[in-house]
This record gives C-alpha cells, sequence and structure tokens, in this order.
C-alpha cells in the first residue's frame, strides 16, 4: 500500500453539523473532498475513504465503480447501512470508542430525569407552583444493559457506579469480570421481567431487529422504564407506543426512531413520559475532533502497514471483542 495514501472524504452535507477537521490529517496526505457522486477522477487512485456522512447509503455503487479502495472508515459507531457484498476484501473499520461517556451520561440524565420527576417539577416551577411530593430512587433498582460493546460497558459501569444492579445481555451468554454472567438475548423476555429498566444499545442487525415488542414490554411490566441509545428497529415502535399509552410500561428515553426524523405526526412527540432526542446522545462538544483522531491513528497504521483498530465483522455487523 502506499506510504502517501490518496484519502477521498465523503462530507456530511448538513450545514447544522460540524464539519470534518482535515488540518489534522498530515499535509503530506492527498485529502481529496467528495459528495455522494465522486467522479471517475477523483475515485482514480484513491485507496482510502473517510465516510464523514453518517447518513450515507450508497457505497455498494461506489464500489462497483472502483477496485482501488481497500480500506473504508466510517465517522460512526453503527455501520448497518455501509455493509454490502460489495466490500469484499475492502477493510472497513468505525469509530468506536468516541461516544462512550457521552451516550452514558445521556442515558444517566434521561434515566434520573424519570425516576426524579424532573419533567413535572419543571412544569410546575413555570406555573410557579409550589407542590411539595415525594420521587423515586435509582439506588437499589434493577437494570438489563443489551449490548456488551463498549457503549453497553460504559452505560453499565455508570449504572453500577449508582448502586444499580447490572445484568448485561448479549448475543450469547457467557461470563464477564465485572458484571458476572451475561444473559442471552433470546431470553430477554425473562430478563425484561426481573428489571425496572432496559437500556438498548446494540447496533443494527438482523437478529436485533424487534428484538424489543409486546411480550418484552409487557414483561418489563407497568415500574419498568426503556432507554434505546442503538437504533430504532431494534423496537417495534407500534408496539412501545401502545405500551406507554396503557401504562403496560412507565416512560421511555428515545434517542433512536423507525423513521428519522421523527415524524411530526408520531404520537411519541406529545407523551409527557417519553423523552425525545434527535439522534444525538453521543454528539458533545468537540467530537469531531475525537472523531477525527480516531482516524488519524488508524492513517498512522495503515502507511505503516500495522493492524487497524475497529475492524467491523461485516458477518456480525459490528467491532468483535
Amino acid at each position: 500500500m502506499p506510504s502517501c495514501p490518496r484519502v477521498l472524504v465523503l462530507v456530511e452535507p448538513d450545514p447544522e453539523l460540524p464539519p470534518p477537521p482535515l488540518h489534522l490529517i498530515p499535509r503530506d496526505v492527498e485529502v481529496v473532498q467528495i459528495d455522494s457522486a465522486p467522479t471517475d477522477e477523483q475515485l482514480a487512485g484513491s485507496s482510502v475513504l473517510y465516510i464523514w456522512d453518517h447518513r450515507f447509503v450508497d457505497l455498494a455503487p461506489l464500489l462497483r465503480r472502483t477496485d482501488e479502495l481497500r480500506w473504508v472508515h466510517a465517522a460512526s459507531v453503527g455501520v448497518n447501512r455501509l455493509i454490502c457484498p460489495e466490500l469484499g476484501s475492502v477493510t472497513l473499520t468505525n469509530s468506536r470508542g468516541v461516544f462512550d461517556t457521552s451516550i452514558a451520561e445521556w442515558v444517566l440524565a434521561g434515566l434520573l430525569a424519570h425516576v426524579k420527576g424532573m419533567a413535572e417539577t419543571w412544569a410546575l416551577q413555570r406555573e410557579a407552583t409550589w407542590q411539595y411530593r415525594t420521587t423515586g430512587r435509582l439506588a437499589g433498582t434493577r437494570a438489563a444493559v443489551v449490548g456488551t460493546g463498549s457503549i453497553g460497558r460504559a452505560i453499565a459501569d455508570r449504572l453500577a457506579r449508582l448502586d444499580v444492579h447490572v445484568t448485561l445481555v448479549g448475543r450469547s451468554p457467557g461470563e464477564d469480570p465485572d458484571f458476572g454472567a451475561i444473559r442471552s438475548s433470546d431470553d430477554l423476555v425473562a430478563v425484561a421481567a426481573a428489571v425496572d429498566v432496559l437500556v438498548l444499545a446494540v447496533p443494527l442487525t438482523p437478529s436485533t431487529t424487534a428484538l424489543v415488542g409486546a411480550e418484552v414490554l409487557g414483561a418489563l411490566g407497568p415500574r419498568g422504564f426503556v432507554a434505546n441509545v442503538g437504533r430504532g428497529p431494534t423496537i417495534v415502535e407500534s408496539d412501545l407506543v401502545d405500551a406507554l399509552r396503557t401504562g403496560t410500561i412507565a416512560g421511555a428515553a428515545l434517542d433512536v426512531f423507525e423513521a428519522e426524523p421523527l415524524p411530526p405526526g408520531s404520537p411519541l412527540w406529545s407523551m409527557e413520559n417519553v423523552l425525545v432526542s434527535p439522534h444525538m446522545s453521543g454528539d458533545y462538544v468537540g467530537f469531531e475532533l475525537d472523531m477525527m483522531t480516531v482516524f488519524t491513528d488508524n492513517l498512522a497504521r495503515w502507511r505503516n502497514e500495522e493492524p487497524l483498530n475497529n475492524i467491523v465483522d461485516p458477518a456480525l455487523g459490528y467491532v468483535p471483542h
């Protein structure tokens, strides 16, 4: 591979999102900004593609136009939209690790706001109403974190520090040095029946699509709370709406949805027991710098012919750990 590769950067078209800090890429690397339809001239001689645009879904036709790309890096953790047969021998990496802390903080914020009744407190404050009441406690509750990757573990770690009893749920059962037995997602109904909080932090794969439906929500019960920071289609959204309307579960904090942006007519917008967040749980001031650092570190490895970090297994849909 060339010591000075040509890097194509597919830039995010949304002006509200930060642009890639390309100045962090070494100056002796040729960087070419492209849109979703690069020219043949731009593709020629390019061995690396950096997908900064988190909405990009057209990797397959792009790969069919060139046999020179050897490495594709995604400025995201989820890569389900990029996995396709055309990848072949092309290495796919992601930005695993950048958002662990911020997403865990978001989950804690949503959960604590629910337990402590902050929505009602803010409503009473706006009315200048002094109304004494008691709220719940997070300490001593039970939570299941579905997803044993770095984000799921960061969430589990912070919940445990607040005296929450945490159960990890993964693709298959196992043992974790910090959290004990890992339950299989095949047992999610039984797991949900034994906890107060269900946190979803899984990538979107065939096995996680519609993982949580009416049966799991019913098992979670009327005191149960759901937080989803993975992918929207992991939950059957119509079942979730029904469960929230009927009091089958107590509430939800949702950062991802089946359709994004969440349609204006969705009942989730107006539910008092729901926190709706526009897929931003991981984003923080300066995240674009940390995101680029993940890439430049790997770029140095690429140029030195060293193994890359965060290599995605296309068959699994995520970075094995």
